[in-house]
C-alpha cells in the first residue's frame, strides 16, 4: 500500500512527543515528594483533572475499535456510554466523598478497614496484574496496525513509546501525568473531529449521503430492547446483547471504574477541593459519551466511504493487510524474492492470499480506520491523527503507571515492609515501582508480538474471573455499614464461583480455538459435549453484573443471618471508615 507520510507529518509527530516529554520535566520539582508524586498536593484544578479522566478512559485500543465497531455492525455498543451519565452521578453522590473523606492515597486501604488485610491484598493484586496486561495490550494494539500499514518496526514503536511513557511518569509523577492526559485529550479529539469532517466531505454526495445510506443499511440501530410482557409475563433476553444487557454491562463495568479503579480515585484526590473533584468526574464522564458518538459516526462514514463505487476496490487491500497482520500474529512474517522491489515468495502470497479471502467486514473493522488515516488524509492531518493514536495508548499506559507505583509503595512497601518508612524511602518505592511496571508493560507488549490473540482473550477472561468480585465488594462495604469479614469471604467466594460458571463458554472456545488434533483442542470438544446440560445462558456483557450482585446478595444475607444487624452506610463517609490514617 502506497501511503504518504510526508516530513510535515514527521514534524507534527515529534513535536507531540517533544510536548508530551516537556510536560514530565517541567513537574519535576512537584513530584519529588510522596504527597505530589502520587497526589499533586491535591492542588489540581478540576477541569484538568476532568479532561485525564476522560483520556484514560479513552485508550488506543477505543480509539481504533469504536470505529470498527460501527464500521461492521451497528451502534449498539454506543449503549455503553449512554450508562455512563448514570455511573457518573452514583459515583459523585456517594463514591466520590466516600474517598474524599478518607485520607488515602489507596483505593484499597478502605477495604481493609471493612473486611481485613486480605480484601486490600485482593483487589491490589489483581489491580496490579491486570495493568501489566493492559499496558501491554494497549501498546500492542496501537503499535500492530502502524507497523504493517507504514511498514515501521512494531517493537521499536513498541520500545520508544514504552521507555518514553515510563521516563514522563517517572520524572513528573501524577502531576505530569494528568498534565499530559489532558494535553493527549485535546488532541484525540482534535484530531477525530478534523478526520470526520475530511471523511464526510470526501464522500460523494456529502453528510446528507451519509446520514442516509447509513440509516437505508441499518446502521445507527441501537439493537432490540431486550425486554417486555407478554400474555401478562414479564421477559428479559439476557442471552444476547440487547439494548438492556449492554446498558446494565457499562452500569456496573463503570461502577468499578468509579468505585475500585486506582486510576480514577487518583484523580478525586488529586482535586484541589470536594467541588473541583466533582467538576472533574462530571467532565471526564460525560465527555465521554459525545466524543464516543464521533467515533461510531467515523465507523459509519467509513462504510459509506469504502463501500462506494468510488472506494470499493480499496477493500480487499485492507484484507490483504489485516492477513498479513494474522500471519506475524502467527509467527509467519513476509517473505520476498526481491526485498527492494517489494515481490513476495509464491509460497506466502498463497498463504495471504487464502487468509485475506475468508476474512468479513468484523474482521477488519479496527484496521479501516488506520488505512484511511495512511493514505487518504492531506500531509499534518496524517501526523496529527498519528498523534493521536499515541495520545489515546500513552495517557492510558502513563496512568497505569503512577497507579501501580502508588499502590506498590503504599498497599506493600508502606504496609508491610517499612511502616515507618520517611518520604526519601517512599520516593524511592515509587521511582522503581515506576520502572518496574514500565518495563513489565512494554515487555508485555513485546511478548504479544508472538503470541495468538486467543492467548491474550484467555487471560482476560482468567482476571475477569478473580477481580471481578472487586465491584461487589466494594458495595457491599458502602451499603451495609454491619457487614463483616465473615460475609465478605461468603460474598466474594460465591461470586468468584458465579463468574467461573458465567465464563465457562469462553474457555473452551479458546480450547476449540487450538490446533485440530491437539489435545487441548480434544479436551475443548470434551467440555463442549459435557457441559452442555449446565452451561450459562447468560451474554458475556452479563458476567460483571451477576457477579457483582451475587456478591452484594450473599454478603447482606449472611450479615443478616449471622445476626449482626444490617444497617444503612453512614451519612459521612469519614464516620464510616473510622479514624483517618495517618498515611
Amino acid at each position: 500500500m502506497q501511503n504518504h507520510f510526508t516530513i510535515l507529518d514527521w514534524v507534527v509527530l515529534a513535536a507531540y512527543f517533544v510536548a508530551t516529554m516537556s510536560i514530565g520535566f517541567y513537574f519535576w520539582r512537584r513530584s519529588r515528594s510522596t504527597e505530589g508524586f502520587t497526589a499533586a498536593g491535591r492542588s489540581l484544578p478540576g477541569w484538568v483533572c476532568g479532561l485525564s479522566i476522560f483520556a484514560t478512559y479513552l485508550s488506543s485500543i477505543s480509539y481504533l475499535a469504536l470505529p470498527g465497531k460501527s464500521f461492521a455492525d451497528n451502534w449498539n455498543p454506543f449503549v455503553f456510554s449512554l450508562s455512563i451519565p448514570i455511573a457518573t452521578w452514583i459515583a459523585v453522590r456517594w463514591f466520590l466523598p466516600y474517598y474524599r473523606a478518607s485520607g488515602e492515597v489507596s483505593a484499597y486501604a478502605l477495604l481493609e478497614r471493612r473486611f481485613g488485610v486480605w480484601a486490600r491484598l485482593y483487589a491490589s493484586v489483581f489491580y496490579l496484574l491486570t495493568q501489566i496486561a493492559r499496558m501491554g495490550v494497549v501498546l500492542y494494539l496501537m503499535a500492530l496496525p502502524l507497523a504493517v500499514i507504514f511498514g515501521w518496526d512494531i517493537r521499536l514503536i513498541i520500545l520508544f513509546t514504552g521507555v518514553s511513557v515510563t521516563i514522563y511518569s517517572f520524572v513528573g509523577g501524577i502531576i505530569a501525568v494528568i498534565w499530559a492526559d489532558a494535553i493527549q485529550a485535546l488532541v484525540l479529539m482534535a484530531g477525530a473531529v478534523i478526520c470526520l469532517a475530511v471523511m464526510m466531505f470526501g464522500v460523494e454526495g456529502g453528510p446528507a449521503h451519509v446520514i442516509t445510506t447509513a440509516a437505508a443499511a441499518g446502521k445507527f440501530s441501537l439493537g432490540e430492547f431486550g425486554a417486555g410482557s407478554e400474555t401478562g409475563r414479564l421477559w428479559f433476553d439476557a442471552g444476547s446483547a440487547t439494548f438492556l444487557v449492554v446498558l446494565l454491562y457499562g452500569l456496573f463495568l463503570n461502577l468499578q471504574n468509579f468505585g475500585i479503579d486506582q486510576s480514577y480515585i487518583q484523580r478525586y484526590i488529586a482535586s484541589s477541593s470536594d467541588r473541583e473533584a466533582r467538576k472533574s468526574l462530571w467532565l471526564g464522564g460525560i465527555l465521554y459519551v459525545p466524543v464516543s458518538a464521533v467515533f461510531f459516526l467515523i465507523g459509519t462514514t467509513l462504510f459509506v466511504y469504502y463501500h462506494s463505487e468510488q472506494h470499493e476496490r480499496e477493500l480487499p487491500e485492507i484484507k490483504q493487510l489485516v492477513a498479513q497482520q494474522r500471519l506475524m500474529q502467527r509467527g509467519v512474517h513476509p517473505e520476498y524474492e526481491n526485498a527492494a522491489a517489494g515481490i513476495l515468495t509464491e509460497n506466502y502470497r498463497r498463504a495471504l492470499n487464502a487468509e485475506a479471502a475468508e476474512l468479513t467486514d468484523r474482521d477488519v473493522g479496527d484496521r479501516v480506520f488506520p488505512h484511511f488515516i495512511a493514505k487518504h488524509l492531506p500531509p499534518g492531518l496524517t501526523g496529527l491523527l498519528i498523534a493521536a493514536i499515541f495520545a489515546a495508548a500513552m495517557s492510558t499506559v502513563s496512568t497505569s503507571l503512577n497507579s501501580s507505583a502508588t499502590l506498590l509503595m503504599s498497599d506493600y512497601y508502606r504496609r508491610f515492609f517499612n511502616p515507618r518508612a520517611t518520604d526519601k524511602q517512599c520516593m524511592t518505592a515509587l521511582y522503581l515501582g515506576t520502572i518496574a511496571w514500565g518495563i513489565l508493560g512494554t515487555g508485555m507488549a513485546l511478548i504479544l508480538v508472538k503470541l495468538t490473540e486467543s492467548a491474550l482473550d484467555i487471560w482476560w477472561t482468567l482476571s475477569g474471573i478473580f477481580g471481578g468480585g472487586m465491584c461487589g465488594l466494594f458495595l457491599l462495604g458502602m451499603i451495609s455499614r454491619r457487614a463483616k469479614n465473615p460475609a465478605a469471604v461468603a460474598g466474594v467466594i460465591t461470586g468468584v464461583l458465579v463468574i467461573l460458571w458465567m465464563s465457562f463458554p469462553k474457555l473452551v472456545d479458546y480450547l476449540l480455538a487450538q490446533p485440530l488434533g491437539s489435545g487441548a483442542q480434544e479436551l475443548g470438544v470434551r467440555l463442549q459435549q459435557d457441559s452442555a446440560p449446565w452451561r450459562s445462558p447468560f451474554h458475556a456483557f452479563m458476567v460483571p453484573v451477576i457477579g457483582a450482585l451475587a456478591i452484594l446478595c450473599i454478603g447482606l444475607l449472611v450479615s443478616r443471618l449471622s445476626g449482626s444487624g444490617d444497617q444503612p452506610a453512614a451519612r459521612n463517609a469519614g464516620d464510616q471508615n473510622g479514624p483517618k490514617s495517618s498515611q
